[in-house]
């Protein structure tokens, strides 16, 4: 088992590119899976996530091809099912197989995916909105779905705006017999993404970014060439990180135009970046004040479906509050046990209430210092990443592939901005 120690109190300060978007690689690999022609993928994220996805469909018999960032996919023979179990159970975005492998093989057989343990994280949106669309279900210990004489589209509404459901209907969509109408639609910019690569590849999607997709269905789908933007999480991250030790930093390729509504909310918090042209910039002197609201209340931020601040930067959010100055309530709205990591960060001497489940109260600022710790899941272990690059003495991060399974070789690239930080 890998760790990162980390050396506490070293501004990063250089410039970097942001990773591409590792929750859109995810749906653009499994939508290379609907044509039997060539997909190229590039600014293709080299993590955990991606390397497990490839490593499934590669056993049915996908042709892989993965040169620097550019991915080259060939799913003209897929051979074996039913998909392996083990593979399956480590990754959420397995369930995203769904809706190519019933167009190419009109039944498969899931393991109940797995990923971050941040609490329930329900298929029935998915199973509900593919029975709509004609597939037969059956639930037992995994999910057996067939579609033997094709699927039909329908106007169907999600019973919550899932991103990987939603997802998964836009890939059955494509390819059923007539027209779909989503509604209640996630409209995330992975979400978006896909439906992009999709109408490349000859799908017919109108409602783009809007909660309300309507599809008409085609024949065939062909293959394609597309570019992933930048991974958004990854650029909140960077700039919590500079803001906090103190550096100044310059993102390239930071896909800006998926930006306004979290620089808007961290701006409440104090910390500031600056547009500037495809490029974010991270400014030396930080505000690193809470502001209040209106008639001097203590401030919230919660989390919602796109366009509102995204659930998974509420633990960047939880880190970056605890080393401003003043008073912040986090509401964390969907998942149950996301707030769960602020005990580690109590025991580095953060002054945190967590109130329940979905709320925490934290007090700033509090004076870090160094300690072991485990990362829970991706977006935790990345904000204790953080925590420890503001500490006061030295950090040990057990625990690691967890990050790893969504920042690409973190610890290489922030060694290269100045911090001290290895992996034993």
């Amino acid at each position: 088992m890998e760790n990162f120690i980390i050396e506490g109190g070293s501004p990063i300060s250089g410039t970097i590119r942001a990773q591409g978007n590792k929750n859109a690689a995810l749906p653009a690999i499994a939508a290379a899976l609907l044509t039997d022609q060539t997909v190229r993928l590039h600014n293709v994220p080299r993590i955990g996530d991606v390397i497990a996805l490839l490593d499934i469909i590669s056993e049915v018999g996908v042709l892989v091809d993965w040169t620097g960032d550019d991915l080259v996919i060939n799913a003209a023979s897929i051979e074996a099912l039913p998909l392996d179990d083990k593979l399956c159970r480590k990754l959420r975005g397995s369930v995203l197989l769904v809706a190519p492998l019933l167009f190419r093989r009109q039944k498969i057989s899931l393991p109940f995916p797995g990923g971050d343990r941040i609490g329930r994280r329900r298929l029935d949106t998915h199973l509900l909105a593919l029975s709509a669309l004609g597939a037969e279900i059956t639930v037992g210990d995994g999910v057996k779905i067939a579609a033997p004489r094709g699927l039909r589209g329908t106007d169907l509404w999600l019973d919550e705006a899932s991103v990987t459901a939603t997802e998964n209907t836009i890939m059955a969509a494509v390819l059923a017999e007539g027209a779909t109408t989503i509604y209640h639609a996630a409209c995330e910019p992975h979400v978006q993404e896909l439906c992009r690569l999709l109408g490349a590849m000859g799908a017919n999607i109108d409602g783009i970014g809007t909660n309300r997709l309507t599809i008409v269905g085609v024949k065939n789908l062909r293959g394609a060439e597309f570019t992933l933007g930048a991974d958004y999480l990854e650029v909140a991250s960077l700039l919590t990180l500079a803001a906090l030790t103190g550096g100044e930093l310059l993102i390239e390729n930071a896909s800006p135009q998926y930006l306004p509504m979290i620089l808007r909310q961290f701006r409440r918090i104090g910390l500031v970046g600056e547009i500037v042209g495809e490029n974010l910039r991270v400014p030396k002197k930080q505000p690193l004040e809470v502001a209040l609201d209106f008639r001097g209340v203590m401030p919230t931020i919660d989390d919602a479906p796109w366009p509102g601040f995204p659930a998974d930067l509420t633990s960047i959010a939880v880190v970056a509050a605890t080393q401003t100055r003043g008073s912040l309530l986090i509401h964390e709205k969907m998942f149950e046990s996301r707030l769960y990591f602020v005990d580690r960060l109590i025991e580095m001497g953060a002054k945190i209430v967590l109130c329940d489940p979905h709320r925490a109260v934290i007090i700033g600022h509090s004076p870090l210092h160094g300690a072991k710790i485990a990362s829970p899941d991706i977006r935790a272990g990345m904000a204790l990443l953080i925590a420890s690059m503001c500490a006061e003495g030295e950090s040990t991060i057990n625990n690691i592939e967890q990050i790893d399974r969504g920042y690409e070789t973190i610890d290489r690239r922030l060694r290269a901005l100045g911090a001290k930080i290895t992996r034993a």
